[in-house]
């Protein structure tokens, strides 16, 4: 009898103390919240240089047409983004088929907008005359400077006294090739466009070389 009862005191506290170790695995100092959600798991509004947005959308320009190469590329700045450090969080390409005669523009965008989703959109697909020389497409082994590089060597051309008077001036960059002189060139644009704007450097892609400033 004195056995028996030593037995199920054994079995007792057996099952005593697992029933505290349980209750301690469960227990955690540290209070938790909700797990974040998607939206939360990367930053609202991306930057990103020209020729990363450009290669995010030369796969999806491919798709449409395997023949398919730029024929411009440009930024424009929107939800706080002012296009300082060779960054914009809205890049627009064209693409071309010259195979085709057909052209298509695509869009990366680091940020949700009225327009359109974040990432990589494409618009209406329309005629392209490869004859026009204004709108060659250009090789993008030719692309080997980007516009972070550009933007410093804009700066060291007028840019940077520009940026110091007015510190909130936008920036924004157009890729494209002149066929008269065979280069791929970087336009830094301060302030509006090329017309309107307060200055327009321009880089060679290429070399980073400082071509001229307008």
């Amino acid at each position: 009898m004195r056995q028996t009862k030593i037995t199920v005191l054994k079995k007792t506290s057996i099952t005593a103390l697992l029933a505290v170790a349980i209750a301690c695995l469960g227990c955690d100092s540290t209070p938790k919240g909700p797990p974040p959600s998607s939206e939360e798991t990367h930053t609202d509004n991306q930057f990103a240089t020209g020729r990363f947005a450009l290669q995010r959308m030369l796969a999806p320009a491919r798709f449409w047409v395997p023949d398919a190469q730029p024929v411009r590329l440009e930024s424009s700045n929107v939800k706080n983004s002012n296009g300082h450090d060779g960054k914009a969080n809205c890049w627009r390409a064209l693409f071309a088929s010259p195979e085709r005669q057909k052209a298509e523009p695509f869009t990366w965008s680091g940020v949700a907008t009225e327009d359109g989703p974040r990432g990589v959109n494409h618009g209406v697909e329309d005629s392209y005359n490869p004859a026009n020389r204004s709108a060659r497409p250009f090789d993008l082994n030719y692309l080997k400077i980007d516009t972070d590089k550009a933007y410093s060597v804009s700066q060291e051309h007028g840019g940077k006294q520009v940026v110091e008077k007015d510190p909130k001036v936008q920036v924004t960059y157009l890729l494209d090739w002149d066929v008269q002189s065979g280069q791929l060139r970087w336009h830094v644009v301060y302030g509006g466009s090329e017309s309107t704007g307060k200055l327009t450097v321009l880089v060679d892609a290429s070399s980073g070389v400082f071509l001229r400033k307008e």
